[in-house]
């Protein structure tokens, strides 16, 4: 047969596409063409078929090979493709079994001397070809492991262009080859840290239990030394596990950075950025390939930026859209990139540059304006997303050997955010969200649970006064409700509306 037919992918963020590949020979001047959209890295792909075809001792037919990349209007990048263009070329004289290359997704670079080499992005790969209907996929042995995390889908791992033959029905010398090793070890599994290690911040450990309850954003605000880090390592703890969905997500977003996976991670993720982290780093980008950043790997877990302060303002304004959208669309000249970007964001910073202004005891030596444009980068918009803002102080020896005995520990509450997103999951089943922090704002203020004008009196005098935006008066009643569900309460009070405003920090009840 002339023309052989395979599958491959084309993934555009963590979308999949289908990629047709098909090879036809036709008695012209030997040649190999690839057509379709390739990149440089996949226009490259007909000398990588071509010496590991040589050196496995297949040869590939001296006429010309056009190879087609179908739809010819998609991009497509890298040489995830090369193990289809190979099999797909040689099946054109070869005798293979058209019908296993039909229903056949291939994904992986080719070594040279016929290996396969892992490539990143197989996760997701997998993930598209398993929607598409297909079933068999061979993908190189270091990425076997990742592969096989989607059910229901048979894999072969292998570790030669032979390997991939032989599954097809060629009948070729067994040369044994060793599989490429992979440098990067397996990421290790996420760290549950104790929430009882803090000592001496009730109030924060109460609003980081709120937080958690209802998915809301947090901004904490205090001195060097007072907890805030410790604060935040702690909230994934305390956050439900993934369910298999955002698992898988939240793994192939990893695979598509690179990382090694190898197990379906079920803690949220953390994710940390650097102050110095460009726009790019925090939401993603390439010139090429379009990559995800800390926001698209943060997605079902927590972004923590300490020292939100030093941040650029560039950067921190770059979140606005990911808050209220929870996804960020990435758009080159060339292709366009979704990913997802429902994270809770957690802020840390100091009160001014040196960290000393309004402590206690502290020698502040920054000049107000320094002060001003420290405290200024955190924007208006920015905080107005903000569900809540926190002062945290620091701890005296004396409130220390105090609150060492009235410590919350990571399993309490892990046990009160569950019961709480029960109660929050049961109120919205009619609706499309499922927690707090999610839910429209018409929704809360004209649903059926709608707060009676007694209850909502302080919320309306604090818009009133401009102490609150309409956007901050959905925030607090959101707030309002986590506060609600965690105190078992099936409608709200004003002791909910108070507490909501307190943790706002932008206006006081009345």
């Amino acid at each position: 047969m002339s023309v052989a037919r395979t599958w491959a992918v084309a993934l555009t963020g963590l979308d999949g596409a289908l990629v047709e590949v098909e090879a036809d020979l036709s008695r012209q001047t030997p040649d190999f063409k690839i057509i379709g959209l390739p990149d440089k890295a996949l226009g490259e792909a007909h000398q990588r078929v071509h010496n590991a075809c040589e050196n496995s001792g297949v040869l590939l037919p001296r006429r010309r090979i056009t190879v087609n990349l179908s739809p010819a209007s998609l991009p497509k990048h890298g040489a995830g493709f090369d193990v289809a263009i190979a099999v797909a070329a040689l099946a054109t004289e070869q005798t293979l079994d058209h019908a296993s290359l039909r229903r056949t997704v291939h994904v992986g670079e080719l070594g040279l001397d016929g290996r396969l080499r892992p490539v990143p992005g197989v996760l997701p790969a997998v993930l598209a070809a398993a929607r598409a209907g297909i079933t068999r996929v061979a993908v190189p042995h270091a990425n076997r492991a990742e592969a096989e995390l989607v059910e229901g889908v048979e894999v072969l791992g292998a570790a030669s262009l032979l390997d991939v033959l032989r599954w097809h029905g060629l009948a070729v010398e067994d040369r044994p080859l060793p599989p490429v090793r992979v440098d990067a070890p397996p990421e290790p599994a996420a760290p549950r840290l104790e929430l009882a290690e803090v000592i001496g911040q009730r109030d924060a450990v109460d609003a980081v239990v709120v937080a958690a309850s209802g998915g809301h954003h947090m901004l904490m605000s205090g001195p060097p030394g007072a907890g805030k880090t410790m604060l935040a390592r702690r909230l994934p703890g305390i956050l439900p596990d993934l369910d298999d969905a955002a698992a898988l997500q939240a793994a192939s977003v990893r695979s598509l950075g690179g990382a090694r996976v190898t197990r379906l991670e079920r803690t949220p993720p953390f994710e940390a950025p650097h102050h110095t982290s460009s726009i790019a780093a925090l939401v993603g980008g390439g010139s090429r390939t379009i990559r995800p950043g800390a926001i698209a790997r943060a997605s079902g877990g927590v972004l923590f930026l300490d020292e939100a302060g030093e941040f650029t303002s560039g950067a921190l304004d770059a979140l606005r859209e990911p808050l209220e959208h929870g996804s960020i669309l990435i758009e080159r000249a060339g292709a366009s990139a979704m990913f997802p970007a429902r994270f809770q964001l957690v802020l840390a910073t100091n009160p001014c540059p040196c960290g000393a202004y309004g402590v206690p005891g502290g020698d502040c030596v920054c000049p107000p304006a320094g002060i001003r444009r420290y405290l200024g980068r955190l924007s208006g918009p920015i905080r107005d997303r903000i569900d809540i803002e926190l002062a945290v102080t620091r701890v005296s020896v004396a409130h220390a050997q105090v609150a060492a005995e009235r410590t919350t520990t990571t399993a309490q509450a892990r046990d009160r955010v569950a019961e709480a997103r029960d109660r929050a999951a049961r109120r919205l089943r009619a609706t499309p969200w499922r927690t707090n922090a999610e839910v429209s704002g018409t929704w809360l203020r004209q649903g059926p649970v709608a707060p009676p004008p007694a209850v909502r009196r302080p919320l309306d005098a604090a818009l009133h006064r401009g102490a609150l935006t309409l956007r901050g008066y959905d925030r607090v009643l959101r707030v309002a409700w986590s506060h609600a569900d965690l105190a078992g309460r099936e409608r709200l009070e004003l002791d909910d509306i108070g507490r909501a405003l307190y943790l706002k920090k932008g206006a006081t009840p009345l």
